[in-house]
């Protein structure tokens, strides 16, 4: 898929146009009739950090922007005057725009940082579209989406790409621009899309200055609004955003690290009183800066997360939201030893990682659901990491590992409801892991219910490597795991009636631009048989394979 030029600058034509095409009925404004007539004009051009759209259903998309003159302002207001400012936007069938098919307007208010999030309804299913925005007389970059199948409908194959952790001071975004050229049919986001830490003036691994209110940890919603302006206005990033529909979901660095419902971490900056506010800034920036429907918006520390996608018969998407209701961690945010008698509360039934009602309509979910696969999209690993290659075990507290009891409950309950093809994509760890999902991990002789494909990280922990110590240890320490790779970059899923197929794409380097991208492994898995398998035969052309054997575990 090729996208055209964005279109920057231009300043349509007003006049007669506009009376004619409302005149004749059509329903829509022609591209050269978008008229400026009585728009107040902005300090610059507004539509510095991009254009995207998200939450694909079978009519309708959710498109988004900011009006963002100058993003990088320290008082957060992205160089916008404190005034609602009006916003019009265009849906096409062709990157051309002749053939526009909805149009509207919507107001952008300092409320909200000038950000618009217009909901277009009566598309077609399964359909390619593209749009654009247009204010005070300035044009944004073009936009290109695609809705999801009819509700029901028999659907073949489809193909998607997941991605998560990218901090911008630790390299290049350079995995974005080779996933804005995939051809997929939508991006899932699995958190960590920013991170809240300070940045020193030599903008660290890019070594691009940045101002020294940078330096300053973000706290409050001007500063959130601040970090979020230097994130999005890397080119490859809003590459990606304009070439695929996204469907976000965070993790806890859009808030901060390894925070907990109501409870931050430790070392918080925001204990006590502070921490609320803190999180409600977090969460009001996260939707002001992606394409979220208005059923997300937050209401003070609250934001509806979790929900679903349905693409046809084929799969049935469900987006975990693992932090906003989760019990505190146990033992703390690290690593720890883990049994029941050293470490009781990760098996303690009564604590969960998503809450007892998002437990709930998961379930009635999958009981309720036809489709031939179900697919996670979940923030943290739901695999056992034991990082131990003793008959002892040492687990993170932060995933699943640390609420063991909420982890066995969700499998069983996939398995009560006849989910026989569960697959788990997952953000977080920064390294890529094929692995399968055992029932019970306590149990030797646990069967194995589902599949986990983890993706690493877009630039967090810098350059990486093929292999290190940490990875070899975590294959010999746990059998469950299949693969191990330690590069940046992202995954590629294909899937059909048959098989889900995920090819670990990676990137040799972050400190720098310009990495190619290859296939580093590709994994499949089987209907209804539970489990990754690698795949040697289908692979693309040049994917590498692993060096070393999986060594079988001897405890």
């Amino acid at each position: 898929m090729h996208l055209p030029a964005p279109l920057t600058r231009r300043t349509f034509v007003t006049g007669s146009a506009v009376s004619a095409a409302v005149l004749l009925g059509t329903g829509s404004i022609p591209a050269e009739a978008i008229s400026a007539v009585g728009a107040k004009p902005l300090p610059d051009y507004p539509f510095t950090l991009g254009v995207a759209s998200g939450d694909p259903l079978p009519n309708s998309v959710v498109l988004w922007t900011r009006l963002a003159p100058v993003p990088l302002a320290p008082d957060g207001l992205g160089g916008m005057p404190a005034r609602p400012v009006k916003v019009r936007w265009q849906v096409a069938e062709d990157p051309a725009f002749r053939r526009v098919v909805k149009s509207g307007t919507v107001t952008a208010t300092p409320a909200l940082g000038h950000s618009v999030h217009p909901e277009v309804w009566g598309l077609r299913p399964g359909r390619d579209y593209w749009y654009r925005f247009e204010a005070a007389g300035e044009v944004s970059p073009v936009g290109h989406t695609r809705t999801a199948p009819a509700y029901g409908s028999k659907v073949a194959e489809l193909a998607f790409a997941f991605a998560s952790c990218a901090r911008w001071d630790q390299g290049y975004y350079t995995a974005y621009r080779h996933l804005a050229e995939e051809d997929v049919d939508v991006v899932f986001h699995l958190g960590d899309y920013l991170y809240e830490y300070g940045i020193n003036a030599t903008g660290g691994t890019r070594n691009v200055p940045v101002d020294a209110t940078f330096a300053r940890e973000t706290t409050d919603l001007a500063r959130y609004r601040m970090q979020y302006g230097l994130y999005k206005s890397d080119p490859d990033l809003m590459a990606a955003h304009a070439a695929h529909a996204f469907v976000v979901t965070p993790d806890d660095h859009e808030v901060e690290n390894n925070w907990a419902g109501e409870t931050p971490e430790e070392s918080s900056q925001s204990k006590g009183e502070l921490w609320l506010p803190r999180r409600t800034a977090g969460f009001q920036a996260y939707y002001e800066h992606l394409p979220f429907r208005a059923s997300a918006l937050p209401d003070g520390p609250d934001m509806q997360i979790y929900r679903q996608l349905r693409y046809g018969d084929l799969v049935d998407f469900n987006v975990l939201d693992t932090r906003q209701y989760r019990d505190d961690q146990a033992y703390g945010d690290g690593s720890d030893p883990a049994s029941p008698e050293l470490t009781p509360d990760i098996y303690d039934p009564t604590r969960s990682m998503m809450g007892l009602e998002q437990e709930r309509w998961l379930q009635r979910n999958w009981k309720g659901s036809r489709a031939r696969w179900q697919v996670l999209a979940n923030q943290a690993p739901m695999l056992e990491t034991d990082l131990d290659e003793t008959d002892a075990k040492t687990l993170y507290m932060d995933p699943w590992d640390g609420y063991v009891a909420n982890r066995n409950r969700l499998l069983a309950g996939a398995q009560a409801n006849g989910v026989d093809n569960l697959v788990v994509i997952t953000g977080d760890r920064h390294q890529n892991y094929a692995a399968d999902l055992r029932a019970d991990y306590d149990d030797p002789g646990s069967p194995v219910v589902a599949s986990e494909i983890v993706g690493t990280s877009v630039t967090s922990g810098g350059n990486g490597a093929d292999m290190t110590t940490g990875g070899e240890s975590l294959l010999r320490a746990n059998d469950h795991l299949k693969f191990f790779n330690g590069q940046r970059g992202y995954v590629r899923a294909r899937l059909t009636r048959e098989t889900l197929t995920s090819d670990f794409r990676v990137i040799p380097y972050v400190d720098r631009p310009g990495a190619p991208v290859s296939t580093r492994a590709t994994y499949v898995v089987e209907n209804g048989r539970p489990g990754v398998q690698l795949d040697t035969q289908n692979a693309p052309v040049g994917t590498k394979f692993a060096e070393i054997e999986m060594p079988s575990t001897t405890r």
